[in-house]
């Protein structure tokens, strides 16, 4: 009797749950009409390059893999025969996807896409093959802008990025593989991503199913507007595994109006170098929380320096929209007119002030920080060891004025969980700075113990905040 009433509890409670579901197939949406619609304003691109056969071949001592007959075609396509001959010139092909922008021939599609191409192909839905000229290309937003010679040609409508949501229905049409006019639906992952290589864009991340060849097509909402070109994807295999991620419109659309008015893209400066404020560099600057982006190095020369903006500022708004993480900034100061003004709000000493600049311009050899090698051994409660710098160090180290102090060892403790590094320069210590080796170790006895403190090091060039825990 017990396992009869319990079988029909759980048969009414998954009757209960079946009931409830609230999707059913006449729920989904129908994207026929849009592909319908919309596939005549995409395009096949094709390029072609002219290398020489040398650097097509295998290394020395590695044999092709067995495959295929297809593919060991295509793998030979591209490397050559390890006996053949190894000079002279070679043709290397690549494919995309591209949209028609205006009736007189304009295209959108990926800077990768066309990159030193010798020659680009566009092949219509109506199978007609033209080719394009690059009229120009922004490789920091991925952004290039073709031209063929065609009139009365459809024209993609375009949407409002700003508009979508996340779980929202979108569609990508393309050319994954060559297979021309693919259409692969998904919906809105995520909005306002930020990948390392890339500062300036502000992706739209979806689990649209994206593939080599896709790049530079269309991502369209359910209205059948563009709100993305579809420019990379995540994966470990080279294949589609649930991350994709689009640019939006109408960042492209700035890029494409600078191309045609000046023939090339310039971007808004700041002249900072930022990093995300941690819950523990939150604590180390008194903050409630963590938010904004933290200034770790201003750089000589630029707008910030001249308008006050000093290194630990964290600065948490931009003309009047809030900055959570520092990934937010770039993309906002990057599309701000040069010579615009600007009002940024900054946290100093705990303290709320605003700052005014006139935004400067992008330099094209923008510095960047990068990582350094570690070390191995301590002899103070930090755990790691510091020296003072040489003339040859502070040359070789573009270091200015006398302070800072080279970390010579660092072993276990509080300075290597803090993530510091064998030739790091600390330049400052809970907001103090640094002149010497002997300033250093009078600074450390003075830490308050177990609460964390700002260690400010500069790391191949670049300025970088670290949340230094005094152990107790």
């Amino acid at each position: 009797m017990r396992r009869v009433t319990h079988l029909l509890c759980s048969t009414v409670f998954a009757a209960l749950l079946l009931g409830s579901a609230p999707a059913r197939a006449g729920d989904l949406p129908d994207f026929t009409h849009l592909v319908e619609n919309a596939s005549p304003t995409v395009v096949n691109i094709s390029t072609t390059q002219k290398v020489k056969k040398h650097q097509m071949r295998l290394p020395q001592g590695k044999d092709a893999p067995e495959l295929p007959d297809e593919l060991g075609d295509l793998f030979r396509r591209f490397f050559g025969d390890r006996d053949g001959d190894g000079d002279g010139d070679a043709e290397a092909q690549s494919l995309g996807s591209g949209f028609i922008i205006s009736s007189d021939g304009y295209l959108l599609t990926n800077h990768h896409v066309i990159k030193d191409a010798d020659e680009i192909i566009v092949r219509l839905s109506d199978r007609r093959e033209l080719n394009a000229k690059l009229v120009g290309s922004d490789p920091r937003s991925d952004i290039a802008l073709i031209k063929i010679a065609a009139k009365d040609l459809p024209v993609v409508h375009m949407g409002d990025p700003a508009k979508l949501k996340v779980g929202e229905w979108v569609l990508a049409i393309g050319s994954p593989f060559g297979f021309d006019h693919s259409a692969t639906a998904g919906i809105v992952s995520a909005l306002g991503r930020s990948l390392p290589s890339e500062n300036y864009v502000p992706f739209i991340q979806t689990d649209v199913a994206i593939n080599p060849g896709n790049s530079g097509g269309p991502l369209f909402d359910l209205a059948g507007d563009v709100v993305g070109i579809n420019s990379q994807i995540y994966s470990r295999t080279g294949g589609f595994m649930g991350l994709s991620f689009a640019i939006p419109i109408d960042v492209a659309m700035d890029v494409v109006n600078q191309i045609k008015a000046k023939g090339y893209v310039s971007r808004g400066w700041l002249g900072v170098l930022i990093q995300d404020v941690t819950h523990e560099l939150a604590e180390s600057f008194g903050m409630e929380r963590p938010e904004g982006a933290l200034v770790a190095k201003v750089l000589p020369n630029g707008p910030a320096g001249a308008a006050g903006i000093e290194v630990g500022d964290v600065i948490t708004d931009f003309n009047g929209q809030h900055i959570a993480t520092s990934t937010e900034l770039p993309p906002l100061v990057g599309r701000m007119a040069v010579g615009s003004a600007a009002e940024i709000k900054v946290l100093r000493g705990g303290k709320q002030r605003t700052i005014s600049l006139k935004v400067g311009e992008l330099p094209n050899d923008e510095d960047k920080p990068s990582a350094s090698s570690a070390g191995t051994t301590k002899d103070n409660k930090l755990g790691f060891t510091v020296a003072d710098l040489t003339d040859d160090q502070r040359s070789n180290l573009s270091l200015k004025g006398e302070g800072g102090v080279l970390v010579k060892e660092v072993g276990e403790g509080p300075g290597r969980r803090a993530g510091l590094h064998q030739g790091d320069v600390i330049l400052s210590l809970n907001r103090l700075p640094v002149a010497s080796a002997a300033n250093f170790r009078s600074l450390v006895k003075d830490l308050p113990a177990g609460k964390v403190v700002p260690l400010l090091i500069q790391r191949s060039g670049g300025a970088l905040f670290l949340a230094l825990k005094v152990p107790e």
